[in-house]
């Protein structure tokens, strides 16, 4: 069989099975190839496994929840919210990221709580705002009690019902994940492809204000051939902190005492508003962490709203008036945060270009 009728039928195959268009092709332009973890190699049964574990609402403590709840892919696998709804419709304290790109950042969540995306998959089912599991065993139950899971497992994994575990489940859903990219944006056809009626003259501007006056690409990284437009670092830029002000080193040594008696960082962070706004210092315990958060990819921008670890700003006008004043001021704030002075025009300008970075197939979903 050759090359192309072989790519034919793997992907004929794919489709069926629900498993996204191109999942086993080469990257999509602007981006680079996906970091593969070696214990969890890719496979179309494991990829299929993990889109129906990923869309399950049996995994939650009233059967109403899904990991799709917050990652629903007709919202750019976002949900549209300040911050995530879980069940009975509670509300955490942070805001729920976008799962397109995920695979490429270097830590997960917002404060890089989690190495990987197979450890990230697992917290949510026990967090007592979000999926409300007491432990994992539920899953385990329903799923050796499923009719075909079974037998998905075995063929993905090569386990029977009775040696199956909790990270199972969490390498088919990051092996799902992983596949769950997009690039090839119009921003991508200008810079990478040559297409130089791809973005606007207005766009083209804010691209060079981005670079320079904006200084966004200092965290927003774009490379020679390929743009990740994060730096998969921690930055306090001050979005959030003054709820603390005044009170973090009091907020943190309640963080650091709870922690020390044994409170799981997950749930510290998504059900108490005032330790979420702690960043990466519930991780590192450094004091100079305090309110730094990861710098969020810039891709799909335009349709992955409200932002921030908070969610609260809802435009991309308003975060551009954020960092043109310099952020909000804190004494852990970054030494790179400081008034840009930009027009009213380059504001727009730069607004222009961050519309560019929307990729094909969520342009149906941005704002006219």
């Amino acid at each position: 069989m050759s090359r192309t009728v072989a790519g034919a039928v793997l992907a004929f195959g794919l489709a069926l099975a629900g498993v996204p268009a191109g999942t086993f092709a080469a990257p999509p332009l602007g981006l680079p190839p996906v970091p593969i973890p070696a214990d969890n190699p890719q496979s179309p049964e494991k990829i299929s496994l993990g889109k129906r574990l990923f869309e399950d609402k049996r995994f939650s403590g009233d059967g109403t929840v899904s990991c799709s709840n917050c990652h629903d892919p007709a919202k750019a696998f976002a949900d549209g919210l300040p911050v995530a709804e879980g069940i009975r419709k509670q509300h955490g304290a942070r805001n729920s990221p976008t799962v397109i790109n995920a695979a490429y950042y270097e830590s997960q969540f917002w404060d890089g709580r989690r190495p990987s995306l197979e450890a990230q998959s697992k917290d949510p089912f026990l967090n007592p705002v979000e999926h409300g599991l007491t432990s994992h065993e539920p899953i385990l139950a329903t799923i050796r009690g499923d009719k075909d899971y079974p037998g998905q497992f075995r063929h993905a994994f090569g386990v029977e019902p009775a040696a199956l575990t909790i990270d199972h489940v969490a390498k088919a859903i990051a092996a799902f994940e992983r596949t769950v990219i997009a690039g090839d944006s119009p921003f991508d056809r200008y810079l990478y492809g040559g297409e130089r009626g791809a973005i606007p003259a207005s766009a083209i501007r804010g691209l060079d204000i981005f670079r320079t006056k904006g200084r966004c690409q200092d965290c927003h990284s774009i490379g020679q051939t390929t743009a990740l437009f994060t730096d998969n670092k921690f930055h306090n830029i001050g979005a959030g902190f003054s709820r603390i002000a005044g009170r973090y080193l009091q907020v943190a040594s309640a963080f650091r005492k709870a922690r020390q008696q044994g409170k799981e960082v997950d749930k510290s962070v998504i059900t108490d508003r005032d330790a979420s706004e702690l960043g990466r210092f519930v991780v590192t315990l450094r004091p100079s962490d305090l309110g730094r958060f990861k710098t969020s990819s810039l891709r799909n921008i335009a349709v992955t709203g409200p932002y921030m670890h908070d969610g609260s700003m809802k435009t991309m006008e308003e975060v551009v008036e954020f960092y043109n004043k310099g952020g909000e001021q804190n004494p852990f704030l970054d030494s790179g945060i400081r008034p840009l002075n930009l027009t009213a025009e380059e504001k727009a300008d730069l607004v222009a270009f961050l519309k560019t970075l929307t990729s094909p197939q969520y342009a149906n979903l941005a704002q006219p």
